[in-house]
């Protein structure tokens, strides 16, 4: 990998922080609460000023303790598989590094489907929003069907643009090795002695090439694990940030206490996940510092953003909504493609767990487990 990747990286994923921390702020910070249209459908109920949860000094105090809290949860999750070829157990080629990594498969299905798109859709399909069009079509779907479609084809192009650069870079070694050199003469004496030498020469090339094929599918595969990192990464900040963003500007505390606790597991459990496939990517200790500290940092900035707009933050505001609610519904059709097709598919269809019934029989609860848990932590988060 090029000294600019990380460079380029970096970029990339500031860059999705900061727009999608600005949209989902400049959307919801308003000085006054909008006056609400006459179409709006159902009944549109803001904050619980003065009600039993509302207590500022509370909400503050929770929000204090959740930034530490949940930066350390981020971290520990997404570094523990970093470290775990240090026990020959958890090494990417053993089986139990299989199972550990279809739990966290689970996590992030389980993530796109019980946290991210149940929040896009009671955004979108607000009281406070007017009837016509958010009522009438659904938008979450929509949305998250194109941002799949939109992930398999970066996910495409990507491997198609290596491909092609391999294959010229290939041609150009070939084309300047043979140029300008005829094929080596060989003078044989005495009869039999063509065959004896043919045999060696073709088994040799054929091992040769078989090499060749190996090496170029490796390449193909790092790549391709490169590609869901940096993909899954950006799909995870944009939610990262929008949840961190409302819970820093809610003062319910009846809603911010389970929430924190919620939190630090859910960041623990999706950061195994997004190490294990950081693991697999083989990047150098540079890049793995840069995904981590992003993974690691977006919900605690969110957090910190929300507190400093607490004072014009209106998460009822029909703006807020319509831009929190596509954000997520992004965000969902992304976890939703990486988790199925980059992750599971890719893992239950690989020889790894083809060449073994008993092994499939053990990663197929671990999935089942993972999006389990994140199904019951949906009830707080």
């Amino acid at each position: 990998m090029s000294s600019q990747s990380p460079r380029r990286v970096v970029s990339v994923l500031t860059l999705f922080v900061l727009v999608s921390s600005s949209l989902a702020a400049a959307a919801a910070a308003q000085t006054e609460p909008e006056a609400q249209p006459p179409t709006t459908h159902g009944v549109c109920s803001g904050p619980d000023v003065g009600g039993r949860c509302h207590s500022v000094p509370r909400a503050l105090r929770l929000k204090l303790i959740a930034i530490p809290a949940i930066l350390l949860a981020s971290m520990l999750g997404v570094c523990l598989p970093l470290v775990s070829r240090s026990v020959p157990a958890l090494r990417p080629d053993g089986d139990l590094f299989v199972v550990v990594k279809a739990f966290a498969s689970g996590v992030i299905l389980g993530t796109g489907y019980m946290h991210v798109l149940p929040d896009s859709f009671n955004d979108l399909s607000s009281p406070c929003l007017p009837r016509r069009p958010w009522a009438e079509f659904p938008f979450t779907a929509f949305v998250a069907m194109l941002a799949a479609v939109f992930t398999l084809m970066v996910d495409s192009l990507m491997l198609t643009f290596h491909s092609r650069g391999r294959g010229n870079k290939a041609s150009a070694a070939v084309a300047h090795h043979g140029h300008g050199s005829p094929p080596p003469q060989v003078h044989l004496h005495g009869h039999g002695h063509l065959d004896d030498m043919s045999e060696p020469a073709a088994s040799t090339e054929a091992v040769g090439k078989v090499e060749e094929d190996d090496v170029e599918a490796g390449r193909r595969q790092l790549l391709r694990n490169r590609v869901i990192v940096q993909v899954l990464e950006m799909g995870i900040v944009v939610h990262s940030v929008v949840i961190g963003l409302g819970m820093g500007a809610s003062q319910n505390v009846c809603t911010i206490r389970p929430l924190v606790a919620a939190l630090c597991f859910h960041q623990l459990f999706e950061g195994m996940g997004l190490g294990g496939c950081i693991l697999q990517a083989e990047y150098g200790a540079r890049m793995r510092s840069v995904l981590v500290f992003f993974f690691s940092t977006t919900t605690p900035f969110g957090i910190a953003l929300g507190l400093a707009l607490t004072r014009v933050y209106s998460d009822s505001s029909p703006t807020a909504l319509i831009v929190v609610g596509l954000l997520n519904a992004a965000s969902a059709g992304l976890l939703h493609y990486m988790a199925l097709v980059d992750l599971l598919a890719a893992d239950f269809m690989g020889p790894k767990l083809q060449g073994s019934v008993r092994l499939q029989l053990v990663c197929f609860p671990a999935v089942l487990l993972g999006a389990g848990g994140m199904s019951v932590m949906a009830k707080w988060a």
